[in-house]
């Protein structure tokens, strides 16, 4: 858990985390997550993300921080996570006693007590059933923006309310990560944004409304528990008199919407239209600003946080930084100097030869095994030469990203 606090000059004036691990060692996280036996469920303790506002706001207090101060606030949580919050918890959250740490309020609130997370992949069969719903993968992404994805959160809804339908009976509200933080300031069941809701396959991306066919796949009565989506930069109201109370902020301190992580990269990269951006990391991630979608099979469409009207594209690619590093090693002895070295030494082309490198099953697209191809067009088993090998996994793996990106309504101006 991370929090910044900028001036009106965007100047950064504090800065600290809690590491889940390390600081909060009682839940035993490893990474912050708890990954099941079965290798594919993979939660979160929600108590924990409670105890971590505690501490962050103690040594904020701690080291003198003017919390009076604070015009408004935000925040940005990971995306595809969600929360349970059991019946009566609404009144809790709200006479929560400035006296105790929250985590202490809170603790017999939620229905599920571990989140399902963005790593969990244990929900194929949800994931089979709200395609078959919907009339196919192809008009699902049509509707919500995505094809049905395992780790969305329609689908961790039908999975608990397949398994636990009593949990599912008992539970009066489910928030994402993102407007769960933003619960626990508002001191009130904060609405989803747009942008953050249509990572979850039930939201139209279009009509910025649930679906309801999606919302009658997963489960039941399923609408009054999740609210009303807002626009992504809505004012929700004033902080919960409990900061003010605790830490003293001032009651006139503004909520504004939380969103998930991804399209808060987007707003704060300062995104305009017709922008890219990637991030070169263990995967690799595109985002950008698009004015005419056309949902795919891979990749997704996300509300815009920043402009209501307009949209984001994601594509996530998995064979990204660990792919680059493994060439490195066999062609560059282990040096990015060499491997850049290399790089500069071969023409742009590559003189025809081109490759697509997968050591894992990749996401986009799902495909694996390492395919090089010649200028002729034919598939080249052997190596390449080290520099035309470096060449044609850099050119392979930009030029995948720019075709689906294109795919997704993606415009290369000329």
């Amino acid at each position: 858990l991370k929090v910044i606090a900028i001036d009106e000059q965007l100047r950064v004036i504090y800065e600290d985390n809690v590491h889940f691990d390390k600081d909060l060692p009682e839940f035993k996280t490893q990474g912050g997550v708890y990954i099941h036996s079965d290798r594919l469920t993979v939660t979160s303790p929600v108590l924990m993300w409670v105890k971590a506002l505690d501490v962050i706001l103690e040594k904020m207090k701690s080291s003198g921080f003017n919390f009076s101060q604070v015009r408004a606030m935000s925040g940005a949580g990971q995306q595809h996570g969600s929360v349970y919050w059991k019946k009566g918890s609404i009144q809790v959250l709200k006479d929560a006693s400035s006296e105790l740490p929250l985590h202490q309020s809170l603790k017999g609130c939620f229905s599920v007590s571990d989140s399902p997370i963005w790593m969990d992949s244990s929900t194929a069969s949800q994931c089979r059933a709200l395609e078959k719903a919907l009339g196919g993968a192809q008009h699902l992404a049509s509707v919500t923006g995505s094809r049905a994805y395992e780790r969305f959160t329609g689908n961790q809804i039908a999975k608990i309310y397949s398994q636990n339908p009593e949990v599912y009976k008992q539970t009066e509200r489910i928030s994402l990560v993102s407007s769960f933080a933003a619960s626990l300031f508002l001191g009130t069941y904060a609405p989803i944004d747009y942008s953050d809701g249509s990572g979850m396959n039930l939201l139209q991306i279009w009509e910025k409304a649930w679906s309801k066919p999606c919302l009658d796949a997963c489960a039941p009565g399923l609408e009054e528990r999740l609210g009303c989506p807002v626009p992504s930069h809505s004012v929700l109201g004033p902080i919960s008199p409990y900061y003010s109370q605790r830490y003293g902020f001032s009651p006139d301190c503004k909520i504004v919407a939380f969103t998930g992580d991804n399209p808060a990269s987007l707003a704060g990269m300062r995104l305009q239209e017709g922008d890219i951006a990637i991030s070169l990391g263990t995967s690799d991630t595109l985002f950008l600003w698009i004015q005419e979608p056309t949902p795919a099979l891979e990749g997704h469409i996300l509300c815009n946080p920043v402009d209501s009207q307009t949209y984001m594209a994601l594509l996530c690619f998995k064979n990204g930084s660990l792919m680059r590093e493994r060439i490195r090693d066999d062609c560059a002895s282990g040096s990015w100097d060499e491997f850049s070295k290399a790089l500069s030494s071969t023409v742009a082309g590559n003189s025809g030869n081109l490759g697509f490198y997968f050591d894992v099953m990749e996401i986009t697209p799902e495909a694996v095994g390492i395919h090089r191809f010649n200028r002729d067009n034919q598939k080249v088993v052997s190596r390449f030469p080290k520099e035309v090998e470096i060449r044609a996994l850099i050119e392979g793996q930009f030029m995948a990203k720019r075709i689906h990106a294109e795919k997704l309504g993606y415009k290369v101006c000329k």
